[in-house]
């Protein structure tokens, strides 16, 4: 087996409340590999989201090892994990965090940009991405001319733009019908496999959650990998 895109060891993350510390997760243990799709399922409050922010160096757990790409972040400056951020991860979150005046060309290329790209070359590679998502005839529509679907593909493809190795997705279909949700999670599916990109993606979704290569639940801030009932897409 090739060497993981990441891994998380021994991961935990406990909140300071009014009442006391408040753990999510204890100990918590994780390789995804390249080209694999990994559901993390749970309730809301069950740690789904800081598990992402952590393993995204978004947030500093309290304890645990993070590796990505064989690299060793946990004890990382801010100016390395974002460094590290740009270059090896994407993200998708249940709100699609669009620039409302910029059209779905430029919101994707504009990380390009960020990233040193030549404004041509990053709008080309947008075009390109977006069309692979089916929104070749919307490139030039704002988020507001769009549908609720359109405008999550748009993120999607703003995610992967940069050729990530990394995806993290919080709830990406959360705020979509079951027709739509199943559409977007199609094309989510589809370019990340056609990638060899390594995908963490919470869902409340358990029919979509069925369709990824291992499937985990977090409970009491524990791991508990869940058998799939039907083979993936």
């Amino acid at each position: 087996m090739s060497e993981p895109v990441l891994s998380i060891r021994g991961l935990e993350r406990t909140y300071v409340t009014a009442a006391g510390g408040l753990p999510v997760l204890r100990g918590v243990d994780l390789d995804v590999q390249p080209g694999e799709i990994v559901g993390l399922i749970g309730p809301s409050g069950s740690g789904k989201s800081s598990l992402l922010h952590a393993a995204g160096l978004l947030e500093h757990p309290n304890a645990g090892r993070i590796t990505i790409l064989g690299r060793d972040c946990s004890d990382m400056n801010d100016r390395d994990r974002s460094r590290v951020r740009l270059g090896a991860i994407g993200f998708v979150y249940q709100f699609h965090h669009l620039l409302p005046e910029f059209s779905a060309l430029d919101n994707v290329a504009l990380p390009l940009m960020i990233a040193g790209i030549q404004r041509a070359k990053a709008q080309g590679r947008a075009a390109e991405i977006l069309a692979e998502l089916g929104l070749a005839g919307r490139v030039q529509h704002q988020p507001a001319q769009m549908s609720g679907g359109e405008q999550q593909r748009v993120a999607v493809a703003r995610a992967l733009a940069n050729s990530p190795r990394l995806l993290l997705a919080d709830e990406p279909t959360g705020n979509l019908d079951p027709h739509t949700s199943d559409a977007v999670f199609q094309s989510l599916y589809g370019l990340a496999k056609r990638t060899g990109v390594a995908a963490l993606i919470a869902t409340h979704n358990l029919d979509l959650a069925r369709h990824m290569d291992r499937v985990f639940a977090l409970r009491d801030g524990h791991l508990e990998e869940r058998e799939r009932t039907v083979s993936p897409a």
